[in-house]
């Protein structure tokens, strides 16, 4: 049984964000896959890029950072090179430079330092489920998959815990900037010129800019010389330090996708389970399944629907020429559907070996730096949710995000009744 089936016309705009109400399009990407693997894309007033479809094609390119580059943007928007040195994080930048910053925030998200977290997420796991299972019909995105990285998050950097339903409020409305039901400040719907330097192009970024200010600054009066942000500020190897800008926009990227990529990431297992009834019943029974669900669950979501690259030099692909300075859409959402890559890929297969699935960026040097936290939640969460759960089924249809970069499920009303 499919989890969701597509319902465009094979045929739809994949640049609109209004394509994206009803799910990912993907019968028009499973047609440029099989037809037009390298697409020449028009989006607006004669701009254009390099649409990548196949799963083979975007592994390959990925592991060429020299040929396609970062350090003009990720996303498909065009910016302003001083907008650029503006907005970025060490995700928009190249060789030497990018892996310099990584490693001065790297150390604070690798696999050992997240494992020592492993019993909070657990425990965090406990309350927020038992909580929402109280009722028998919730929404499951708010009640359950908002919640944990939220507070996990939270934890894990220091942050006071009242705090927390402001940042994400401002970390929604920096990534989902294109939903009205997460800002006023619509990005293809208004003008944003007064904001274009902060991240995202959001008034949110503003906002969240003051604040990672303030917070260090009390930190740092209390004393309080611990935790992952400290270690963040820590001089590196080489002596050197992040500078301020790039500490506020790292802050900035942390809240936002920080919480919601794994927040639709649960957000896609649990509706998964809604329809695939066997799932839950090989979570309960299946022990070794738990070394390969949570990256099913993850190539399931693909909660990063694309990243953007810019060609260095001129390549050819597919019969075609990608021109030094054109731009690259590296779709992930594609390549996690791509048929040759994946056995059923419609189906959720938690057993699904190997799954060398993109939503991580994997194959180059941008690999996820949360990828570590981001598998251990999502593991937990549904190890925790298969113990007490005696069914759960779907209460009325689900909504998703109006972006065409974000790929999630902001509204999931269940029916469930207890283990």
């Amino acid at each position: 049984m499919t989890v969701w089936a597509p319902t465009d016309n094979g045929h739809a705009d994949i640049t609109s964000h209004d394509s994206y109400l009803d799910g990912v399009p993907h019968n028009t990407f499973a047609r440029l896959r099989q037809d037009d693997p390298l697409h020449w894309t028009e989006y607006s007033q004669g701009k254009a890029f390099w649409s990548v479809t196949r799963h083979a094609d975007i592994l390959a390119m990925n592991a060429k950072p020299a040929i396609f580059s970062s350090a003009q943007g990720i996303r498909m928007e065009d910016q302003t090179y001083e907008e650029y040195l503006a907005r970025r994080t060490f995700q928009e930048t190249d060789a030497p430079e990018h892996m310099m910053t990584r490693m001065k925030v790297a150390k604070a998200f690798s696999g050992p330092v997240i494992a020592g977290f492993e019993d909070a997420i657990r425990q965090l796991c406990a309350e927020i489920l038992e909580e929402a299972l109280s009722v028998s019909e919730f929404d499951a995105t708010k009640t359950i998959a908002r919640q944990l990285p939220m507070r996990m998050l939270g934890r894990i950097l220091g942050l006071p815990d009242e705090d927390l339903p402001w940042l994400v409020e401002k970390g929604d409305a920096l990534i989902a900037n294109t939903d009205p039901d997460f800002t006023t400040h619509v990005l293809d719907k208004m003008t944003t010129d007064e904001f274009r330097m902060m991240p995202f192009n959001s008034p949110a970024g503003a906002e969240l800019y003051v604040y990672a200010k303030d917070l260090m600054a009390r930190k740092a009066a209390a004393g309080e010389n611990n935790g992952v942000l400290n270690m963040i500020l820590q001089p590196g190897k080489d002596g050197s330090t992040i500078t301020d800008e790039e500490f506020r926009n790292f802050f900035c990227l942390l809240v936002a996708a920080g919480n919601d990529t794994t927040r639709y990431s649960i957000a896609a297992g649990i509706q998964a389970m809604c329809h695939q009834p066997e799932l839950l019943e090989q979570m309960r029974s299946d022990g070794s399944i738990w070394e390969t669900a949570g990256d099913e669950i993850i190539r399931w979501a693909t909660p990063a629907i694309y990243f953007r690259r810019t060609a260095t030099e001129d390549v050819e692909m597919h019969g075609k020429t990608i021109r030094a300075g054109d731009k690259v859409i590296y779709w992930f959402a594609s390549g996690n559907r791509d048929e040759t890559a994946f056995e059923t890929p419609f189906k959720v297969d938690l057993s699904r070996k190997p799954n060398r699935h993109l939503s991580f960026g994997q194959g180059g040097p941008h690999v996820c730096l949360g990828m570590w936290l981001a598998r251990l939640e999502v593991k937990i969460l549904f190890q925790e949710l298969a113990k007490r759960l005696g069914s759960i089924e779907a209460a009325g249809p689900h909504k998703f995000l109006r972006s065409n970069f974000v790929g999630g499920i902001k509204e999931l009303p269940v029916r469930v009744t207890r283990n």
